[in-house]
């Protein structure tokens, strides 16, 4: 019989019901204290339904900007809380810690589409994001570093835009669309009310699969440009040729023109911390 599993909730905020504009997901005004309520409403469902479909352990993982949006005093007690920053797994931390699967709660759909709040990893430094020849988001990037650490992604939620990157994970991805885009700020939204329903149920059924041995494979994507030993490319197009004068000063980072570089990385963990470094690099232009 397979034993009880060990769940990771990562929760980010764009993909959260209800959420469209800029000042709901940036601290210091009251748009923002209301949404973060949401998102940590959000978590209590995936974690409800975690527990409900046999999980015997839940780590929530706060991956969204500062990593210090939920509501601690607010979060279902069952569960232990991931916050702060820097640390090595961003968003994905905690998958390092016998993990049997994962529940990506609120992400959103990589930048350059018509997702709400589309982005990736840090809007003010990054335009796009290729990693082996794939263009991904977070929910492609952070999928493949849950693979490559064999643990396997059951359910993500956020907007219509974001599902087909989720889908993109394997066909038994469970995917849970809370809300329709019409642009970048804009579309209809299920309440608060039925998201959290909506989430509670998938998690519950997806977490339930998993305890039962069926969950879907860890994600290993098919890189379009095979690494031949000398490791996977990382190519990121910078907002403005400031940002790439920036990241060039990075001895192992070259520059392709005027706004793009990139870098080789022995694995998607050093891809996805370097990007993280990147985007830490680009705080001396704000």
């Amino acid at each position: 019989m397979p034993s009880a599993p060990r769940i990771l909730i990562s929760m980010d905020i764009e993909g959260v019901a209800g959420v469209w504009r800029p000042e709901q997901t940036q601290a210091g005004n009251g748009e923002y204290e209301r949404a973060r309520r949401w998102m940590t409403q959000e978590a209590n469902a995936a974690i409800r339904g975690a527990f409900a479909g046999g999980a015997c352990a839940v780590l929530v993982n706060d991956s969204h900007g500062h990593f210090g949006n939920l509501l601690a005093d607010e979060l279902d007690p069952r569960a232990e809380l991931i916050q702060g920053k820097p640390r090595r797994l961003g968003m994905m931390a905690g998958a390092d810690q016998a993990i049997d699967g994962v529940l990506m709660v609120g992400w959103h759909a990589r930048a350059k589409t018509r997702g709400v709040l589309a982005h990736t990893s840090n809007s003010f430094a990054f335009a796009r994001v290729w990693l082996g020849g794939l263009e991904l988001g977070e929910v492609g990037l952070y999928g493949a570093l849950a693979g490559e650490l064999g643990v396997p992604v059951l359910l993500v939620s956020g907007c219509d835009v974001m599902a087909p990157e989720a889908q993109a994970l394997g066909p038994a991805v469970a995917v849970a669309v809370v809300k329709w885009s019409e642009g970048a700020r804009s579309g209809r939204s299920l309440s608060p009310e039925a998201a959290r329903e909506l989430i509670e149920h998938q998690s519950q059924a997806a977490v339930q699969r998993c305890a039962q041995g069926s969950a879907p494979a860890p994600h290993r994507p098919v890189w379009a440009e095979p690494d031949l030993g000398q490791g996977l490319v990382l190519r990121v197009q910078c907002q403005t040729p400031a940002l790439a004068d920036v990241f060039s000063l990075w001895p192992g980072v070259q520059r392709d023109d005027g706004d793009t570089v990139h870098l080789r990385c022995a694995s998607v963990q050093d891809a996805v911390r370097s990007l993280n470094a990147l985007g830490a690099m680009s705080s001396v232009l704000r």
